[in-house]
């Protein structure tokens, strides 16, 4: 399995119209995905000299130019596919770049997820805002007042409505690639047990934990990262309706891009 043939799906899912068609055509990106992480762990399991042994490596990936507002979500938005792919990820204090840990194999495809979904996910919003319910709606704020911080219902603007839309749609991307997971983590343990008695659950530990002890050893990260700061809390309005409504007909295409944008910058505000 390469990443041509991930491509190759997602392909697919771009051309189709039919939305539960598209929905297949992720869970199956996300099921070969993951059915990749596991057959490369059980080749790095054995002493064969024909296979070439994966290691652990670092990738620095850029996310936007410093200041923009979408930096934060997009950041979001990375660590949910990075943690359906067994990778580690540090944040720049700014937000404006990611350092991610993992087998290279996963990180190339945490890269061609994160690219087609970051692309979707800012034209989505792009669209929603054009159509223009969420102009007569309110949401949920928290007004800091001193120590203190309270609850308050504020008119929506084009810049709430999109974070609004933004915080339901990273959710709803990390719950349909952990539901892919899982299905594929549990088809590959029913599987006919490998010739040699290898374990398989014990070769993803072992590799979980090869990617932990490379993580600790190598960054430099010091701190935490806060994720989004702003006042806009859960929104039950039609900016969250519909950014999970679009997270749930994403499609995947890495080679999409929005006119003259890189796919992994944050072209949102």
């Amino acid at each position: 399995m390469s990443i041509d043939r991930i491509a190759a799906l997602l392909a697919k899912a771009e051309r189709t119209d039919n939305a539960e068609e598209a929905d297949a055509y992720l869970m199956k990106a996300q099921s070969l995905a993951t059915a990749a992480s596991i057959d490369l762990a059980m080749a790095r399991s054995r002493t064969a000299k024909k296979e070439q042994r994966e290691q652990p490596e670092m990738r620095t990936v850029i996310i936007g130019e410093k200041g923009k507002r979408a930096n934060r979500h997009l950041i979001s938005l990375f660590i949910a596919v990075s943690q359906a792919n067994d990778v580690k990820v540090d944040i720049a204090s700014d937000s404006t770049f990611v350092i991610a840990y993992g087998m290279p194999s996963d990180l190339d495809v945490v890269n061609a997820l994160f690219s087609s979904l970051a692309v979707q996910m800012t034209a989505a919003a792009q669209a929603w805002l054009a159509v223009g319910p969420w102009r007569r709606e309110t949401y949920v704020a928290v007004v800091k007042e001193g120590a203190r911080s309270r609850q308050v219902l504020k008119q929506h603007t084009a810049q709430t409505a999109r974070v609004a839309f933004y915080q339901a749609y990273v959710p709803r991307i990390h719950e349909r690639l952990t539901e892919a997971r899982e299905a594929a983590t549990e088809q590959a343990y029913r599987a006919p047990a490998e010739p040699d008695g290898i374990d398989r659950s014990l070769v993803l530990r072992q590799k979980s934990e090869e990617i932990g002890d490379f993580h600790r050893s190598t960054s430099k990260a010091r701190g935490s990262w806060a994720g989004y700061t702003g006042g806009v809390r859960g929104d039950g309005g039609s900016s969250g309706n519909a950014g999970r409504r679009a997270a749930s007909l994403a499609r995947l295409a890495a080679q999409q891009a929005l006119p003259g944008k890189r796919p992994v910058q944050g072209s949102g505000q």
